[in-house]
């Protein structure tokens, strides 16, 4: 039998769904200081060239990994599924070829981004002054492609298990070693913008090894044995099944944010830099968002996997809810204190300027982000990843870019595409209410659909 020591099928939804989510919101937290302090030490000790070739960096670095990460938490819902059910045998398999799939998209990670960075950059219309900074940075970023990726699927691993804690200390030891070595690479040893992103490598792979190490070490059924690591045909086709959408979904919005931002990058290297920065700064505004969105993925699979319909239900109310609420409190304070969170990046006021804008644009409505999410989380822990890809790619991908295209062309200012965010969300969050409402859950053993 498994050890249930991270079990979310039983005791109090609330009390286990908080005690899953606050570690999440504390590695993601950890994370995005990865990207805040390189913004902040590259904008203050290099400028705000040197900080537009980092601040535009977010867009394309998920437009490449998003796809493997995407993937990564849909096999995750497969191991919470088994680990739910107590299926030891389905869950080593679910685990070693994750990880097997893992290691084929870092090394194949790698190439892409080294090679493509210089393509995508000029496409997405890089201005000249910050083109060389955004290619060192993009590539010796992608260098390290491979312990970016194994962080994240061991992370999803140890969370579909309910262990959430582990990857949080992994991340506070490795954000820690990151803003060292931001200081010693940039300010000591005058790197540059190359500095950043190998701080950024090496942190990250720190953080990699801990979480391996962690399942190496565990003689519960989801170790990983590195020698069992395959690919298992009929366990990679459910992978497949269940983390392509994800991956797919990830990738598309990314192409549609890698067009948004070469729409931002028209006016300038200043409103790149402003836009970079609130960049930043929405980061960690999405932490309520993100940490539930991904606990109620794992709550609802483990969930699903046992039988417990009635705590599916009160779980995904409880989610929706306090995400909701806790991302439009964290509005609410972006919006008050945008021009000084702003400042800390980069003290020039025309970039302070279109930092401030977008922030007042758009952080009153995260609230709907966080309910579009939190639905797609719902649903990918369901088992129906197929349609939060369909209603993302539809609304945040192809209407966004349309609305954007169409109006910039008539109406040349920034603050249109500001509003494409607010727009995209409120609709895709009307979507995904109406499907929640008539969508069935699935029952163990084959029975009727029970309808909430």
């Amino acid at each position: 039998m498994l050890e249930k020591t991270y079990s979310l099928t039983s005791g109090s939804v609330a009390r286990g769904m908080l005690v899953f989510a606050v570690p999440i919101f504390f590695s993601n937290l950890f994370q995005q200081l990865y990207n805040a302090v390189d913004s902040l030490i590259v904008g203050n000790f290099l400028g705000g060239e040197a900080l537009a070739a980092v601040g535009s960096s977010g867009s394309l670095i998920f437009l490449l990994t998003g796809f493997v990460n995407g993937v990564s938490l849909g096999a995750g819902v497969l191991v919470a599924r088994h680990y739910g059910a107590n299926d030891e045998s389905a869950l080593r398999r679910a685990v070693h070829t994750t990880v097997a799939l893992g290691l084929a998209a870092g090394a194949a990670l790698t190439v892409l981004g080294v090679v493509l960075t210089p393509l995508i950059l000029q496409w997405m219309g890089t201005p000249a002054e910050v083109l060389p900074n955004s290619i060192i940075y993009f590539r010796v970023y992608f260098l390290g492609s491979l312990s970016v990726v194994m962080y994240n699927v061991g992370a999803s691993i140890l969370q579909s298990v309910g262990d959430s804690r582990s990857p949080m200390l992994y991340l506070i030891t490795a954000s820690v070693l990151n803003v060292i070595l931001d200081l010693w690479f940039i300010a000591g040893l005058h790197m540059g913008v190359g500095g950043a992103a190998l701080a950024t490598i090496l942190s990250q792979t720190v953080s990699a090894v801990l979480a391996f190490r962690r399942l190496s070490l565990t003689r519960e059924a989801y170790g990983v044995r590195w020698r069992q690591v395959r690919f298992h045909p009929a366990t990679l086709r459910a992978v497949v099944a269940q983390g392509v959408p994800s991956g797919v979904q990830n990738s598309v919005i990314s192409v549609a944010n890698v067009i948004v931002q070469a729409n931002i990058n028209a006016f300038g290297a200043q409103a790149m830099a402003g836009c970079g920065a609130y960049s930043k700064v929405e980061g960690f505004a999405f932490l309520p968002v993100t940490c539930f969105s991904m606990a109620l993925a794992t709550f609802v699979s483990q969930n699903i996997g046992a039988g417990q319909l009635d705590r599916v239900r009160r779980g995904m109310r409880f989610g929706i809810g306090a995400s909701a609420l806790l991302a439009e409190v964290v509005g609410v304070a972006m919006f008050v204190l945008a021009p000084w969170l702003i400042a800390a990046f980069n003290p020039e006021a025309e970039v302070i300027a279109f930092g401030v804008r977008q922030a007042r644009t758009v952080a009153l409505f995260y609230c709907l982000l966080a309910f579009s999410h939190c639905c797609a989380g719902i649903l990918r822990g369901l088992g129906r990843p197929t349609v939060p890809m369909v209603i993302m790619l539809a609304i945040w991908c192809a209407l966004r870019i349309t609305y954007i295209t169409v109006t910039v062309h008539f109406i040349p200012d920034i603050g249109v595409i500001f509003w494409a965010y607010p727009l995209t969300w409120g609709i895709s969050s009307v979507l995904f209410a109406w499907y929640l409402a008539h969508c069935p859950l699935p029952t163990p053993g084959g029975g009727a659909p029970q309808h909430h």
